[in-house]
């Protein structure tokens, strides 16, 4: 009876586990649209216009009367993909125990990187010239992350320290290269030259930016989910992430899961700027990478670290992004609206998860409590 009955109340656990993930991100989703809806009324917009011409914007959808149109949805998707490598950045570190903030920094050292290699060799093989140009930015955005690993794993540096600083490092030494060595000969413009044709991802949708780009970012969510969850390396992380002490004194080398959890991290974030370059705009320009990098940030709170909640989230504020433009356009609304909404979420969702994390905080310290409290018992029999 007593078995049944534990059974029973971690099945109950697990379920309520299962509605909070849920219910967390649907209402801080909620809350920022609140937020938007009382600015935009306090600003004197028409409140149910600008929220249809935002979905129009997001989806292509209009209901009254009913038309489809592919070029928003497209734009929305085309949003998606970067924010979908670099919030998979930054939750795959998360799990670690490490919060990396440069996914900005890396996404630069990976776009630089791919606008380098796809300028070489025009006779190259299309699909190889391009699986080039992506590993070339996977491992320049790696490298960069994988230095934040070493200087927490060996020197104790604080990974949200070193990612800032390796962030204004990156950008600063991107914007010199584009405008020195790197640069377009005979443009005035700090960008380097055109790639190669052989590297170009073509967009599936006629003048919008979507490409395979998107299914390599969901293919890389899937990847890291599947790591995480059946890999030797995905249990050291997870073993990390929950308690670095207990992991270290099961013998897993603890500097090294650090490092490698950062240079994959990194590898994502690299792999953002890759397929903008590749898909977009088939240079390096300066300033091209946006706020992917910090945005990716908003994508892995809301989507609570998980590929799948990770994924939604990046669709969410793909959707946002492109909707608030064509809301803009339509209502006179401005478009960095959408950033209000951002902010609201992220602040409501880390609100809700602050009791979680101290709770699970709890039941940590509990679980080494009764560990060392049998460990004393057996050692007085």
């Amino acid at each position: 009876m007593t078995a049944n009955t534990a059974n029973r109340g971690s099945q109950n656990d697990s379920q309520r586990a299962i509605i909070r993930s849920i219910l967390r991100p649907v209402g801080a989703v909620t809350v920022g649209l609140l937020l938007v809806a009382v600015f935009i009324g306090a600003s004197g917009y028409n409140v149910p216009q600008a929220f249809s011409a935002l979905f129009i914007g997001a989806t292509g959808l209009q209901l009254v009367p009913f038309k489809v149109n592919m070029f928003p949805l497209a734009q929305s998707l085309a949003q998606t993909a970067p924010l979908l490598f670099t919030g998979a950045a930054i939750a795959f570190a998360l799990r670690a125990g490490l919060f990396n903030i440069g996914a900005q920094g890396q996404m630069v050292g990976g776009a630089l990187a791919t606008a380098v290699v796809g300028a070489w060799e025009p006779s190259l093989y299309s699909p190889l010239h391009i699986a080039l140009c992506l590993v070339a930015g996977g491992i320049a955005g790696g490298l960069v992350g994988a230095l934040a690993g070493l200087l927490k794993a060996y020197r104790h540096v604080h990974e949200v320290l070193s990612t800032i600083m390796l962030n204004y490092i990156l950008a600063d030494a991107a914007d010199y290269l584009v405008t020195n060595g790197l640069k377009e000969h005979n443009s005035m413009a700090p960008q380097t030259i055109k790639i190669a044709h052989t590297a170009y991802l073509s967009p599936f949708v006629s003048g919008s930016g979507l490409n395979a780009g998107l299914l390599l970012a969901v293919a890389a969510a899937i990847a890291v989910a599947l790591q995480i969850k059946y890999t030797a390396l995905g249990f050291r992380i997870r073993a990390v992430g929950e308690n670095p002490d207990a992991a270290s004194a099961s013998g897993i080398n603890v500097p090294h899961v650090l490092t490698t959890t950062m240079f994959i991290s990194g590898f994502l974030a690299g792999l953002a700027g890759a397929v903008l370059v590749l898909g977009l705009e088939h240079r390096y320009i300066k300033g091209m990478t946006g706020t992917y990098g910090f945005d990716g940030i908003s994508v892995a709170l809301l989507g609570g670290a998980s590929s799948v909640g990770v994924s939604i989230a990046a669709l969410f504020f793909g959707g946002l992004t492109s909707g608030a433009g064509y809301m803009s356009l339509q209502t006179n609304v401005p478009d960095s609206i959408a950033v209000v909404v951002q902010a609201a979420v992220v602040l409501f969702a880390g609100a809700r998860a602050l009791p979680w994390r101290r709770r699970q905080n709890h039941t940590l310290k509990t679980n080494a409590a009764t560990i060392a409290g049998a460990g004393g018992d057996a050692a007085g029999e």
